[in-house]
């Protein structure tokens, strides 16, 4: 899930990179939030993502656009990220980032727990009915691991020329094609879901059908100078031929509004 394409307000500290143009951003993400919305962390929590970290590293150490891990690596990193739970990462059900507000439209919360050149590591909170609408991860490897709640994804995957009859761009070239990857409900209980560069449906859409969160790992991070900034898409099914596999994206400006929370954790990079 991206953070890259958007503007940052209220604290415009980087969450992702320090680049000033981090304010051309399409997501906006209010880092004036109340000490209690986000616990302190514990020496254990710490021990966790530290882990988390240092195994993602090895992963994505030599992490490119295009880059795809091997399959060793893949199954060691999601092995890990199956074995945990929301408290181990310092978070409960409780806290009020899993809560809307009635006045509001539910919001995503941002936690930030590291970053390097080669990878981002953080969890997305979802109040119940939240959205993160359909977006890419250009040149990016992805998983993520929902530790709470249930969500519903929908994912795709460009159709190129080589791989398919089918006319790929529309004849404006406003839209591309896109087959369908998955159509879903995952929970708590979920293996790991991994996306890449062009396949495991690098295009997704997040519903939260309850209070959610999800861990994302994803390498290399988005950066807007290298050329991986977040585009929107909106969707309009194929009718003729398409049995609901495909469908036309078209990109979409879009601004999207998010709480965010840096986790202050001693990360040894």
């Amino acid at each position: 899930m991206p953070l890259q394409g958007s503007k940052v307000v209220g604290k415009s500290a980087s969450l992702v990179t320090s680049s000033s143009s981090n304010r051309r951003r399409r997501r906006r993400v209010n880092r004036s939030m109340s000490s209690s919305m986000i616990s302190t962390p514990t020496n254990p929590t710490t021990t966790t993502i530290q882990k988390i970290y240092d195994i993602s590293r090895d992963v994505f150490a030599a992490a490119t656009p295009g880059f795809v891990p091997p399959p060793s690596d893949v199954e060691r990193l999601t092995g890990f990220l199956d074995s945990l739970t929301l408290q181990d990462i310092g978070l409960d059900a409780t806290m009020s980032c899993f809560t809307a507000n009635p006045r509001d439209h539910p919001k995503v919360t941002y936690v930030h727990f590291a970053n390097s050149p080669t990878l981002s590591l953080c969890v997305f909170c979802f109040p119940q009915s939240a959205v993160i609408p359909l977006h890419d991860h250009p040149g990016m490897t992805v998983f993520s691991k929902i530790l709470l709640g249930s969500m519903h994804i929908k994912s795709y995957d460009w159709v190129t020329a080589s791989s398919s009859n089918h006319v790929t761009r529309m004849p404006n070239g406003s839209a591309r094609l896109a087959k369908l990857n998955t159509d879903a409900i995952f929970d708590a209980t979920s293996k790991t879901v991994v996306l890449y560069p062009e396949d495991g449906g690098n295009l997704h859409y997040f519903n939260a059908m309850s209070p959610c969160a999800v861990l994302d790992v994803m390498g290399p991070p988005y950066c807007l100078e290298e050329g991986r900034d977040c585009s929107y898409f909106d969707s309009e099914a194929v009718h003729a031929g398409g049995d609901g596999q495909y469908a036309w994206l078209n990109k979409v400006p879009r601004t999207i509004e998010m709480n965010g929370f840096p986790m202050h954790l001693n990360i040894r990079m």
